[in-house]
Order: structure tokens, then sequence, then C-alpha cells
């Protein structure tokens, strides 16, 4: 599985993708997870199979969620004390939600 977590400018996100890749490691999960920021998208959603997004970017997520539902790709906000969590347990978690939940039936559009 391929992830891409988000933030405003892909600072933060890079935090949020090692805690995560860690975590898929100790799981022994074949995952690559990378960084990147709002403003790589949607070119960036290509070869992705899940978006994780910060909450700061909240307020746009609905048009984010659009991109990547456009894509094929599986998305979920991640709340505050997921995005700060020191494990990538939950992040992980929630992308492995996102990515069984896609809905196949809007990406046909």
């Amino acid at each position: 599985m391929k992830i891409l977590v988000v933030c405003g400018a892909g600072a933060s996100s890079a935090f949020v993708a090692h805690r995560v890749r860690h975590t898929a490691a100790g799981r022994g999960l074949d995952v690559h997870v990378s960084a990147g920021s709002e403003s790589d998208l949607p070119s960036s959603l290509g070869p992705v199979d899940v978006l994780l997004v910060g909450p700061h970017l909240a307020p746009r997520f609905e048009k984010i969620r659009a991109q990547a539902v456009r894509a094929g790709v599986g998305v979920a906000l991640l709340e505050a004390t997921v995005f700060a969590s020191q494990n990538g347990d939950e992040a992980l978690d929630a992308a492995i939600y996102a990515y069984k939940t896609r809905d196949w039936a809007e990406t046909a559009k």
C-alpha cells in the first residue's frame, strides 16, 4: 500500500510519515509512506492508494477529498491527537481503513 501524508507545507507530515513507516515495519506490513504538501495535490495522487490529511487542512478537506475520490484514492482526515501522536498506530489504522472503504462508485464518475 502506498500512503501519502499531506499538511500545509510538508514539514509536519514528514514526521507523521516516519512514524507510520516505523509502525508498519513493526507490524510486518509492506507499506510505502511519503510526505507532501497540499500544493502538490492532485498531481501527487497518481501513484498513491491512501491520502492522510493533516488536521489543520480540515477547512479544505471536502475539496481535497473530492480530488482523492476522483483519483480512486482512499482518504482520511487525521484528528489533531493522531497527527501529533508519538507513534503511528492510529494513523496507520486510519490509512488501512481508508484503503478498505474507498468509494469505488464515486471514482467511476
